[in-house]
């Protein structure tokens, strides 16, 4: 089965390390759901940064109430793919079907952080997304993107930061005020 010696969850969170078996691995976990999340969520500690790269990127999909917290904790990675799957993960709500995604209480300040300071600019960008999910709901979160718009390095990161601010055409399209 998919030319795994062993394919037990485990075994198929740890050859998401491995360029050769991880394409195969990542779909047989998501194809598992439920049953995968307790190795996928154990695999955010794994040495390899592939490895909590790939399971941040599988709780996008499969995530849980339970799985949040710990990634939240890995947007703290020292490792910036780790850093920009967890961002995404958190940001991202297409993939989640009714699950809950984290409050501004948990993930705005680590988003805020990050967005003035991650060396990475795509870690910057992601963090972007986050803190853009509370613009229209947290003054800080408006803040903070107009700063980046306005004075971060990069110009792909100015230019997302600007799709969330006032004006913007995220913010202007999510507002939930503007009539329709």
């Amino acid at each position: 089965m998919l030319g795994f010696v062993r394919t037990d969850n485990e075994a198929l969170v740890s050859c998401l390390g491995d360029p050769q078996r991880a394409v195969a691995a990542y779909q047989e976990l998501l194809r598992r759901k439920d049953g995968a999340v307790g190795a996928v969520r154990a695999g955010l500690s794994h040495e390899s940064a592939a490895v909590r790269e790939g399971c941040c990127r599988l709780l996008d999909h499969l995530v849980d109430t339970e799985s949040m917290s710990r990634l939240v904790t890995m947007v703290d990675d020292p490792d910036a793919r780790v850093r920009i799957a967890a961002f995404h993960a958190l940001a991202c709500d297409r993939c989640k079907g009714d699950t809950c995604a984290p409050g501004a209480d948990r993930v705005l300040e680590p988003a805020l952080r990050h967005l003035a300071s991650d060396p990475d600019p795509a870690v910057r960008a992601r963090a972007a997304e986050l803190v853009g999910k509370f613009s229209h709901t947290d003054a800080r979160a408006v803040a903070a993107l107009q700063a980046s718009h306005a004075q971060d390095p990069s110009p792909a990161v100015r230019k997302k930061a600007g799709w969330f601010i006032p004006g913007g055409t995220i913010y202007e399209r999510t507002n939930p005020r503007a009539p329709r």
